[in-house]
């Protein structure tokens, strides 16, 4: 033996309004037998995480103070003033494309100086001297991709 249930139409669009009104996603109303539920799909949009702005790559009329000195080729890894990639990621010589370079070819440094930056994973790592020396060779372009254990500097 079923019942015919008749539910209220006018309860039903004050239910729909209070989940409209309210950060609620479902109400139950229960009367005896009766039971009315409704339920309110939510889309959530994913969270804007803030990013700092990326650099943009720099010009290619770059001061020629800014420019490889020498093909990577040239260069081993184990040069004793090579300053290599620790990680993978795209290099850049200034904090900003309008920025001057961190360093440049003369460039006098101090161990620990930061002489670029790698953009990683949208983070951006310091590149810091490992020892205090002369600037002789920049061996990548600002906005240019680098492997791990790449050379991208000779410190001297």
């Amino acid at each position: 033996m079923t019942k015919d249930l008749q539910f209220d139409p006018a309860t039903i669009r004050e239910l729909a309004q209070i989940l409209r009104e309210s950060d609620l996603t479902e109400i139950e109303l229960v009367d005896n037998d009766m039971r009315v539920k409704l339920v309110r799909q939510v889309t959530v949009a994913p969270m804007a995480m803030p990013v700092a702005a990326a650099p943009a790559p720099m010009a290619s009329a770059a001061s020629p103070s800014a420019a490889p000195s020498a093909p990577v080729a040239e260069i081993d890894a184990d040069h004793p003033g090579a300053v290599n990639s620790p990680m993978v990621g795209v290099a850049y010589l200034s904090s900003e494309p309008t920025a001057a370079p961190f360093v440049t070819l003369g460039s006098k440094v101090t161990q620990g100086q930061t002489l670029m930056l790698i953009e990683a994973m949208k983070t951006y790592n310091q590149i810091k001297a490992p020892r205090a020396g002369t600037v002789t060779r920049i061996l990548v372009e600002s906005g240019t991709p680098v492997e791990f254990g790449e050379p991208l500097m000779i410190v001297e």
